[in-house]
């Protein structure tokens, strides 16, 4: 019977070495995962019999192989991965694994689909590849943490113990699909009022400095008295177009980048994710998207068999919200000391009623993960409600500003005009 030499990471991370007697290399694989042991190699000893390759070789090859990928990566390392090719990702590998194509074989299909020369194209292989010598693929997804975060990795290892890794990848899929749309409705809300105050800002900064002056010169000819409307017209345009002007801008530009930086900071960020909250309207939109994002990703981890208290803290890491990440550490403290999940979660004061008691009557009927599933739903059609309500008030706002400021523009230039006309009928 052939031998095979072995690395493999134990229960607490580290790595071990051995060698173990097997009929093939998948038997001794086998053998090594019922030992408790993740194989991360596994190759056949020089004259154990079959004719494989020494480890040696192995090493070599494997080396060879790296130093390929190595030497050609910084060519092939181009691009960027977005949420929608992950989201493209988990639906294609949930289809083929369906479909009863082995995990490898399906890793090296989806990565042709991938442009030449693109970093989602390497990672794929690179992931193919470490399957290939026998280590587990959420393991190995677990090698590019910028790519797949504990959310994506966690589900993987739940799926591949419960042996439903098709079914966890049909619903990793689905979970990506709705955090996909909900967080698009959530920044096209952001980005319409922002685009077109912008461009309304713009223009009439276009006017007041370039138009304006070319009215004030012929009202200096003409040696008017102008009204007060005009005054402050005149005033602003001079501002404007002066290095008074300047330094306002590049005031306001030092500002916005002084609190971009803070912001960036624990303290900074935790205050801006606080101001956000009490923020009519776009508050409301913020605590909902983030409360369904929790209750998802919590319910979906829960019905994949993550323990409640790695889920938990997998959905702190998922939450970008500071304020209520801190409600959901106090949550994992309460869990640790034998508490519930409601009974923490509403002292939090972070989370509305309809939330704590739904979880409250998931935990009383064993259906938790259901529970927080149709929490999700119930929140994220609330969040379609309160984008669609912002969208609707902004854009009258929006309409009455551009509307008041070119209004008292033209009031301010043509009741001097209205003067000359009644001096000349005069």
């Amino acid at each position: 019977m052939p031998t095979f030499a072995y690395e493999a990471l134990d229960a607490q991370g580290q790595r071990t070495r051995g060698e173990i007697e097997a009929a093939d290399r998948n038997s001794a694989i086998a053998e090594i995962r019922n030992a408790g042991l993740r194989p991360t190699r596994v190759a056949q000893m020089q004259g154990s019999g079959g004719g494989g390759a020494s480890p040696d070789v192995g090493s070599k090859a494997a080396t060879s192989s790296a130093g390929t990928s190595a030497g050609s990566g910084k060519k092939r390392r181009s691009g960027k991965i977005s949420s929608q090719m992950l989201t493209d990702f988990a639906n294609q590998f949930a289809v083929l694994q369906d479909a009863g194509l082995p995990i490898v074989r399906s890793l090296k299909v989806l990565a042709q689909q991938q442009k030449q020369g693109t970093l989602f194209r390497y990672i794929l292989d690179d992931v193919a590849d470490t399957v290939e010598t026998g280590s587990t693929l959420s393991d190995a997804l677990a090698s590019h943490p910028k790519v797949f975060d504990k959310l994506f990795c966690n589900m993987i290892r739940a799926g591949e113990a419960g042996g439903v890794l098709d079914v966890i990848l049909n619903r990793l899929a689905g979970f990506l699909e709705k955090a996909q749309r909900l967080k698009k409705k959530v920044v096209g809300a952001s980005i319409y009022p922002v685009v077109v105050m912008s461009v309304a800002i713009l223009i009439l900064t276009a006017i007041i400095i370039f138009v304006v002056p070319a009215f004030e010169q012929m009202f200096k000819a003409q040696g008017m008295t102008l009204p007060l409307p005009t005054r402050i017209l005149l005033m602003i345009s001079a501002t404007l177009g002066s290095w008074v002007g300047a330094a306002i801008a590049g005031g306001l530009v030092g500002f916005f980048f002084l609190i971009g930086a803070w912001g960036r900071t624990k303290g900074g960020k935790k205050t801006m994710d606080r101001v956000k909250l009490k923020i009519p309207v776009i508050g409301v939109i913020i605590r909902k998207s983030t409360t369904s994002r929790f209750c998802r990703t919590l319910g979906t981890l829960i019905t994949s068999g993550v323990p409640i208290l790695e889920a938990l803290e997998i959905c702190r890491n998922a939450i970008s919200n500071e304020v209520l990440g801190e409600g959901i550490d106090a949550v994992r403290v309460s869990i640790k000391e034998g508490e519930s999940i409601s009974a923490p979660l509403g002292k939090t004061g972070l989370f509305d009623d309809l939330v704590v008691n739904m979880i409250d009557v998931g935990e009383e009927t064993g259906e938790l993960d259901k529970m927080l599933i149709k929490v999700a739903d119930t929140y994220d059609v609330e969040v379609d409600i309160a984008v669609e309500s912002l969208v609707s008030v902004m854009e009258p706002i929006l309409i009455v500003f551009m509307g008041g400021a070119i209004g008292f523009i033209v009031i301010a230039l043509f009741l001097p005009l209205v003067s000359m006309l009644e001096n000349i009928g005069k």
